[in-house]
């Protein structure tokens, strides 16, 4: 940068930095100061960017990086160009639309006409229930027998008829595959998962200090083998697993490899922890892990959080059968008592109805519109279901998805990289890119086509801790 600065910069000064070596492309440097003193408050809207040449000038850079940079702030939606007169801010941050997120895996439609419907049976059928105080009250154990009895409707298009002793309610998939992990193994211990998995289990793993191992995965999850090597040199006493849609690679597996796995599972006598949140969003899934017959038991966790809605927190878990729910229904009391009775009272209802089904079949129709949607705006996919809340997005090797995670940030879009889920320390490269969060098809378009353009050129920024889902 020049010593001195130009009257007709002098204004600008406290904003404009000097650029750094090693943190970035230039352009993406100076976009980022025009970002940051937006937020900052140190440019307001209406507020006059200096000329490009004499910016140039003084910051030592050629006139092609000053517009691209001023082309990138464009994009974001904060600049206004007026030919002669100058580029003008045009609105502030907290002016611009709210970002959408491609992150967290959340069902669509929880703002629909139909959802608010379903939103006001439910809340019906709880005012019903206020006479005799019950609903505020203690509810502690595996679940009223009219809420198993519902937990065993859900699960029929998976298991058939189900008995509903083998069923225990719990508040969300987090806290049954943590009481899973409390109940079945101890610190210290091996939890074998795939490469790629699911971010609650790699926390619960920390938190409780146990050690999730990886096993080598392909098109179809979990590799028989990787995992037969695992059980002869380090015998986990869990497996993980992700059978249908898999998080994050939403790769399914067939029946062929559930049963080779079930196999190995049986062969060493290790018991078995199923997520299996998209089976019945799916539609095409094979059967259960835990529909298969063997020595290892199976234990089968269900969540209405990725077909309905996370703020039921309600969840199912499936015990394997003539199994006592007693160690897991400790481990449950001992994290949180007990889920919370007026949301499970609410999914009882709709089961009940019917409602919870229907709203099933429309937010599997909502999504397979979204993943054709993405299918035409996204390059790269490399594994998708046609009703799935999320893709898998590869880069190439040079293209860093820490890198990426910032930039899209700062446009307003939330994606999560591949770091999060990866249960040791590996170079992977790739995107979980979540079709739900945005709340119509328009919106989503946008937001993924901002992304391919993102894409389309490399992207700095320092890596970003993220909570994923």
């Amino acid at each position: 940068m020049s010593a001195t600065t130009p009257d007709n910069l002098s204004e600008h000064h406290g904003w404009i930095r000097p650029l750094q070596e090693g943190a970035g492309p230039r352009y993406l440097q100076i976009a980022q100061m025009v970002t940051l003193a937006v937020e900052e408050g140190r440019l307001t809207t209406g507020d006059r960017l200096p000329p490009q040449r004499e910016l140039a000038r003084y910051l030592g850079v050629d006139l092609t990086t000053i517009t691209r940079a001023y082309n990138q702030v464009r994009a974001a939606g904060l600049l206004n160009a007026q030919g002669a007169s100058g580029t003008f801010i045009s609105s502030p941050l907290t002016d611009r639309a709210a970002t959408v997120d491609l992150s967290m895996n959340i069902p669509p439609l929880l703002g629909s006409v139909d959802f608010v419907r379903l939103m006001h049976s439910g809340l019906s059928h709880l005012k019903g229930q206020l006479g005799d105080g019950s609903l505020m009250s203690y509810h502690v154990g595996a679940g009223s027998r009219l809420d198993r009895e519902a937990a065993a409707r859900w699960l029929e298009p998976a298991f058939g008829t189900l008995a509903h002793e083998r069923l225990l309610v719990c508040a969300g998939a987090q806290a049954a595959i943590s009481a899973l992990l409390l109940a079945y193994s101890r610190p210290g211990d091996t939890v074998a998962a795939e490469s790629l998995t699911y971010p609650g289990l790699l926390a619960a793993c920390r938190v409780m200090q146990r050690r999730a191992v990886a096993v080598d995965m392909d098109g179809e999850g979990m590799l028989p083998e990787a995992l037969e090597q695992l059980c002869k040199t380090e015998p986990p006493r869990l497996i993980y697993l992700v059978p249908t849609i898999q998080n994050p690679t939403a790769t399914t597996m067939s029946a062929q490899r559930r049963e080779a796995i079930y196999a190995i599972a049986c062969r060493y006598s290790i018991a078995v922890i199923e997520d299996d949140p998209y089976w019945l969003l799916a539609g095409d899934a094979p059967p259960p892990l835990a529909s298969l017959r063997g020595g290892a038991p199976v234990y089968y966790v269900s969540t209405l959080s990725k077909c309905l809605a996370p703020g039921l927190r309600t969840a199912y878990i499936l015990m394997p059968e003539g199994e006592s729910p007693e160690p897991v229904l400790d481990a449950l009391r001992g994290m949180m008592l007990m889920a919370q009775q007026g949301a499970v009272s609410m999914a009882t209802s709709w089961i009940r109805t019917g409602m919870a089904q229907d709203m099933l079949q429309q937010v599997r129709a909502e999504l397979a519109q979204r993943q054709a949607l993405a299918a035409r705006l996204l390059p790269g996919i490399q594994q998708a279901h046609t009703n799935g809340l999320h893709l898998w997005l590869s880069l190439p090797r040079w293209q860093q998805p820490e890198r990426l995670l910032q930039v899209a940030q700062e446009q307003g879009l939330g994606v999560a990289g591949s770091q999060a889920f990866c249960s040791q320390a590996r170079e992977v490269h790739g995107l979980r890119v979540s079709l739900g969060g945005a709340p119509d098809q328009a919106s989503l378009a946008s937001a993924l086509q901002k992304l391919a353009d993102i894409l389309a050129e490399p992207a700095v920024s320092a890596p970003v801790r993220q909570v994923i889902v």
